[in-house]
């Protein structure tokens, strides 16, 4: 049963440092919490990867265009993926957010099982908007909890390390979805990871324990008191206005959308893109992009950042230059990989992408953690997640798959490749508000942690 409790912790202070939270090192029970949710967020986003993965035999049996696989990737599942987060961070905020997080884990594996016993696009449709329902109260409850396990200067690390899931989860996704697939149906990939995330669920609620609101964030010294609890009756509205008034936060929100665009866009049609223009198997997507997914993204996940913890403490740019500098060096393989003729060549190309292309969702995630109060984090992470999966949730998907079905006609052999090209400009539009949000950053001159930027 979960309990509210201060998370176990080693700590290196000595009397005169006191309440020094920043001294603290996070002990075993963090460690545990952080993997539990982790592999939270690998179900999260297994499920929602799902029929990307197995797109092309779902679209042979339920006979759905390019057009409709991105509607139900993208635009349908994103509307209630992002409003619903408003409420469910808020309530979150407000009350238990490890229960908050158990029920949303139950709700969408039940949905993913619903998806496989789907026999129209509309039941497919229904399915997966509850699926969306169900995930947004999945990932700002979590951002929140850990950022109560681990202190300042170690959340970039464990965020890091926490949005590796999703790299995981599509990974395995790939790996067991399509093995799955292959040996059976898809239908039977859909119930069988279902009645995973339902076991997890219970596992959330009753081995996780809820942490101190607030409790390992820097006092302001020995003799000062502590700041005063925020309110329980604080306004929605008001954390609603902090976030969007800060135009660190904003600019990283949308710079964050715009990269989620191209990334969402690729990764919910690469699986059909290799199968249909590539000649890929399904068993050989079982064990190639299975790898390339799972390991290229995982460390880019991992290694942006432990780039953002160490380079921040010199200059808060370092939350807006870590992703640019992805981006940037992600353009030209993926140009490569889009253009290669062969499967194998394109799989050599698209690993760099897959490295890079992640280098935004780790030092986003910190930026908006640190810079509000405790009590706003679980709202201001919804916050977040709702701008960025509007945007690149919601249209980027959705705009490919449209982009395929209008180059179908006059290019029925390469369309998905075509439409792939058209993504270059968005990759240039993101790098550019990143470096946008440097300039903001180095202007606001916000110090996180008492450091200078």
């Amino acid at each position: 049963m979960t309990t509210t409790g201060s998370p176990s912790l080693e700590t290196a202070s000595t009397p005169a440092q006191g309440h020094a939270a920043t001294a603290a090192r996070p002990g075993g029970r963090a460690w545990w919490v952080l993997g539990v949710l982790c592999f939270v967020y690998v179900l999260n986003f297994l499920d929602r990867q799902l029929i990307s993965i197995l797109a092309k035999p779902i679209q042979d049996e339920l006979q759905i265009s390019d057009g409709q696989l991105g509607l139900i990737t993208g635009l349908y599942f994103a509307l209630f993926y992002c409003v619903i987060a408003l409420p469910v961070g808020w309530l979150a905020d407000k009350t238990n957010r490890v229960r908050v997080l158990s029920f949303a884990c139950f709700l969408w594996s039940a949905a993913t099982m619903a998806c496989g016993l789907a026999r129209s696009y509309p039941q497919l449709v229904a399915a997966r908007i509850t699926v969306g329902i169900g995930e947004a109260g999945g990932v700002p409850p979590s951002y929140a909890i850990i950022s109560d396990y681990f202190p300042s200067g170690m959340r970039g690390r464990a965020l890091g390390l926490y949005n590796m899931g999703p790299s995981i989860g599509a990974a395995l996704g790939v790996a067991f979805g399509a093995s799955i697939a292959a040996a059976f149906s898809w239908r039977d990939a859909f119930i069988s990871i279902g009645v995973v995330g339902i076991l997890t669920s219970f596992i959330v609620l009753f081995f996780v324990r809820e942490p101190k609101r607030g409790g390992l964030d820097a006092a302001p010294g020995v003799d000062a008191p502590l700041p005063a609890p925020t309110p329980a009756t604080e306004n929605f509205w008001e954390t609603f206005r902090t976030f969007f008034a800060r135009p660190s936060l904003r600019l990283i929100a949308f710079a964050g959308g715009a990269t989620q665009f191209v990334t969402y866009a690729i990764v919910n049609f690469t699986v059909l893109f290799l199968m249909r223009e590539k000649g890929m198997t399904l068993n050989e997507i079982a064990i190639y992009y299975a790898l390339l997914i799972g390991i290229a993204t995982s460390a880019g996940m991992y290694v942006s950042g432990r780039l953002v913890d160490w380079l921040s403490r010199r200059s808060m740019s370092a939350y807006a230059y870590v992703p640019a500098a992805g981006l940037t060096l992600a353009v030209p393989f993926f140009i490569g990989f889009v253009w290669a003729p062969d499967w194998p060549l394109a799989m050599a190309f698209l690993a760099v992408p897959t490295f890079f292309n992640f280098f935004y969702l780790s030092p986003a995630v910190a930026l908006v953690q640190e810079e509000v109060k405790p009590s706003q984090r679980v709202l201001s992470g919804a916050l977040l997640l709702l701008v960025m999966n509007l945007i690149g949730l919601g249209f980027g998907p959705t705009y490919l798959g449209m982009a395929s079905d209008f180059f179908r006609n006059g290019h029925p052999d390469n369309s998905l490749q075509l439409a792939f090209y058209t993504l270059i400009p968005f990759y240039i539009l993101a790098i550019g508000l990143f470096l946008w949000l440097a300039r903001v950053l180095r202007r606001e001159g916000t110090a996180i942690g008492g450091r200078a930027s």
